[in-house]
């Protein structure tokens, strides 16, 4: 199979290196394509740059768009330590900072979402614009069985399995059980390709760590919202009450037939962040990057001021 990073970036993979939430040197992995003002992707929970394929070229025509994959998935480091429950925020924030030097628009799926929802308003000078679609702003609990099972199994067991390379043993079901998961939050399932099948399950299968990092980020969520529920102290409730504070121009992307989260969430998102646009995708479940491409290519650019955007790649 080809390297998917050189076939997509000029310089295909690159390394950044940044000092973690933990006080650790870790290396990033990204790809970069275009000029002019940066635009970050940023994917959700469980994926890396990869869910971004279909729309790289298309705003690469028009901005510097940096595709990194978060610490502890897809190429990026997967130290064997704990993670503190904010240390995606921390790190995105050190990400941005080591690759421009400038503020940046960030579009944000899912998990990551969230995340630059909270950078936006504890770093508001790093964040230009800000795109966010399909967000768990108001999770009530997990939305898949896979997280669920992941969020009850210990974390050393896990990390035995991968270390272990149990799954690679296994690599043809982890794809398969991939697929299915990743086909069951698209539109059309009949989108996802084999070609997707094994670049989604890549990680997992090449780099222990994955499956222990992404359980890990998981079983943090399951607190936050055990917290939120419990009116404890929470990243959750924190995001939530802190929106109005956000004065970037946001745009709200939520996908009509969201098997996760509803649209209704997108709405009442937007009504809590000030001057903000909606724009509701039909036909879009949850993963709308890879599901909607051309949608959300085209309400992307548009909030950004590019016009005639009739045809793109």
């Amino acid at each position: 199979m080809k390297d998917w990073w050189k076939a997509v970036f000029p310089k295909g993979r690159e390394v950044v290196k940044i000092t973690d939430a933990n006080g650790y040197p870790v290396s990033i992995s990204f790809g970069e394509k275009g000029t002019g003002k940066p635009l970050f992707l940023i994917h959700g929970i469980g994926g890396w740059s990869y869910n971004w394929r279909y729309n790289i070229d298309t705003l690469a025509k028009h901005f510097r768009v940096i595709c990194f994959d978060a610490k502890g998935y897809g190429f990026s480091d997967k130290p064997l330590y704990r993670e503190k429950n904010d240390h995606q925020i921390i790190e995105f924030k050190r990400i941005i900072s080591a690759l421009c030097d400038r503020p940046a628009i960030v579009v944000a799926e899912s998990l990551g979402g969230l995340i630059s929802l909270a950078v936006a308003q504890d770093y508001p000078e790093l964040i230009s614009d800000l795109i966010v679609i399909n967000v768990p702003i108001f999770p009530e609990g997990l939305p898949h069985w896979g997280m669920s099972l992941l969020s009850q199994i210990p974390l050393d067991l896990l990390q035995v399995v991968d270390l272990g390379r149990i799954t690679t043993l296994f690599a043809p079901l982890v794809k398969e059980v991939l697929a299915i998961e990743r086909r069951s939050v698209l539109f059309d399932p009949t989108n996802f390709t084999e070609e997707d099948a094994y670049w989604m399950s890549y990680p997992y299968i090449e780099f222990p760590g994955t499956l222990t990092k992404a359980a890990e980020d998981i079983q943090i969520a399951v607190k936050e919202m055990q917290r939120n529920q419990n009116y404890q102290p929470n990243l959750i409730s924190k995001i939530q009450k802190n929106l109005a504070i956000i004065k970037c121009p946001t745009l709200v992307l939520w996908g009509e037939q969201d098997s996760w989260f509803s649209y209704k969430q997108g709405e009442k998102l937007s009504k809590l962040l000030p001057g903000s646009q909606l724009k509701i995708i039909p036909n879009c479940n949850h993963d709308a990057s890879s599901g909607s491409p051309d949608a959300v290519n085209t309400a992307v650019l548009e909030f950004l001021g590019v016009k005639k955007l009739s045809k793109f790649s």
